[in-house]
């Protein structure tokens, strides 16, 4: 997974970086650089600010490759392995399309990207809730509040929860992004399905405090 995860980190900095060059020549000087939740353009800047999704994607394998060495050994990646190097290349894949979706937005006046960005976005929380019940106890991916850092227990119950919530946000914001729906209906999907788990974290850790069955 480690080797397959490099390759498709290289494939979708490759494929991102050609469309860049290709499309790069014909843009205009200053380019759209934000989005309101109407999908207006709120916010201009000069078309060289494209290249920071390619900085970001060249980011994603040097910390996904660095972060693990830093963990304590009792919140080691080493148990959900595959898990870890799968979330990566989702990762990687987020930036690849976020950079593509941005270039065709500034190369083509009207191209929709309200409902590009969360439609991948809520892609994205598909492929990485369908396999966020396997994250174990870590510093670094999960809902990582103190709660379920705190305690095993906590931290099962909320990412099982967190796996449901996420499809189902992700799910409804991919419906809301080819139904044409007001893209605050995404927004309110992807939020609730980040919110809920981590109050999730703090109620549930509170009950076991009371019941006197908190464990390390």
């Amino acid at each position: 997974m480690k080797k397959r995860f490099i390759w498709v980190c290289a494939a979708a900095l490759l494929f991102s970086l050609g469309m860049l060059a290709w499309i790069y020549p014909e843009l205009p000087a200053r380019v759209p650089m934000h989005w309101n939740a109407a999908g207006a353009v709120d916010g201009w800047g000069e078309r060289h600010m494209l290249l920071m999704h390619s900085a970001f994607l060249l980011g994603v394998p040097v910390l996904w490759l660095a972060l693990p060495t830093l963990s304590p050994q009792r919140f080691a990646v080493d148990s959900f392995e595959a898990t870890w190097w799968f979330s990566g290349m989702a990762l990687a894949g987020l930036f690849a399309y976020l950079q593509c979706i941005h270039l065709l937005a500034a190369w083509r006046p009207g191209f929709p990207m309200d409902r590009a960005l969360v439609g991948g976005i809520g892609l994205f929380f598909v492929l990485v809730g369908n396999v966020m019940g396997k994250v174990r106890r870590n510093f670094w991916l999960g809902v990582r509040t103190p709660w379920t850092l705190a305690n095993e227990r906590v931290w099962y119950a909320t990412h099982r929860l967190a796996a449901k919530t996420m499809v189902l946000g992700g799910l409804l914001a991919l419906a809301a992004a080819l139904g044409g729906l007001p893209g605050t209906v995404a927004v309110a999907a992807l939020a609730g399905a980040a919110l809920v788990p981590a109050v999730f974290s703090l109620v549930y850790y509170k009950r076991l405090e009371r019941a006197g069955t908190l464990e390390a």
